[in-house]
């Protein structure tokens, strides 16, 4: 569903076999002064040239204190993201770039898995960053999923039978759409964030990506 970025797995250290946490990095920001971003962590080189609307692979990484920096591509004077995160042990993370230009930051989301969970069924849930939509009612073929989801909430896994959907996003406790998304096939025993990005008055419009998590596969 995405291209995958330049990424250099030499230039990070990876964890042993045994151990388990995991980092990819999203490019949500819809008005970052470029179109693309080099991403360094302990200032080295991880992703060249990130489009807006992907994502990094998802790479392997010790369980520590860890800095990154956001640059404009092959900018490196001024970053326009320098933070500390933290990355606990055996943890799956997407780390989402949001906001608008003057208060662009990163976003920890932890893909988590379920303590258990039905292998037939698709496991969905909801991120808005959007930085100027209102709360948001999410359905799926008509059926409201997750309702009043306001910027940067994270909605818990819900489970659905796996099959094509039809999304809508509707203004909360109102029936206006604001955004519709057909196609959304989602798979038994798979994990699925649906981002909402973009805004909903300027260039980059609001609409949905729907990876599939790395807990569905990673071990």
């Amino acid at each position: 569903m995405f291209d995958l970025p330049y990424f250099d797995k030499d230039k990070i250290r990876f964890r042993k076999s045994d151990e388990k946490s995991h980092l990819r990095i999203l490019h949500a920001s819809p008005d970052t002064p470029a179109v693309d971003i080099d991403i360094y962590i302990n200032d080295k080189l991880i992703s060249r040239g990130l489009a807006y609307r992907n994502f990094t692979e998802y790479m392997p990484l010790e369980s520590n204190d860890y800095n990154i920096k956001v640059f404009p591509a092959d900018k490196k004077d001024v970053a326009i993201i320098d933070e500390n995160v933290f990355i606990p042990p055996n943890s799956i993370y997407t780390i989402a770039i949001t906001g608008l230009s003057q208060d662009i930051s990163l976003f920890n989301i932890l893909d988590k898995k379920l303590d258990s969970k039905d292998p037939n069924k698709a496991y969905v849930r909801s991120i808005n960053l959007s930085p100027d939509a209102p709360n948001i009612d999410f359905y799926m073929n008509d059926k409201e999923i997750f309702n009043n989801v306001d910027y940067k909430n994270i909605t818990d896994y819900t489970s659905v039978d796996p099959k094509n959907y039809t999304l809508n996003l509707k203004l909360a406790n109102t029936e206006d759409t604001i955004l519709t998304s057909p196609n959304a096939n989602l798979k038994a025993n798979k994990y699925y964030t649906v981002y909402i990005i973009g805004l909903t008055d300027g260039k980059s419009s609001l609409q949905v990506l729907i990876p599939l998590d790395g807990n569905s596969y990673i071990k």
